[in-house]
């Protein structure tokens, strides 16, 4: 399993961290700063999704009037650990 830590563009939260495992399945989310209740429930949402899943799912949401989300953010970074790899 691997750890990514990025930070997210344009939103509240500051910090992401994923653990990924070796089939890029998503095996835990943190995130610092950004509305705690949402940001738990996406990691508990996301826990045990192949990354490229949870990459089609939020990639392009939305907040409010902003082109990004925290969801959004968590997909870009999710592209860029699995473009490491």
């Amino acid at each position: 399993m691997k750890t990514y830590t990025f930070q997210p563009r344009g939103v509240c939260s500051q910090e992401m961290q994923v653990d990924l495992d070796d089939q890029g399945v998503i095996q835990g989310l943190r995130v610092i700063g950004g509305c705690s209740g949402n940001l738990q429930g996406i990691g508990v949402l996301v826990k045990g999704m192949p990354a490229r899943e949870a990459i089609r799912r939020l990639k392009g949401i939305g907040c409010g009037a902003k082109n990004t989300s925290c969801p959004d953010q968590l997909a870009l970074g999710l592209e860029k650990a699995l473009a490491q790899d």
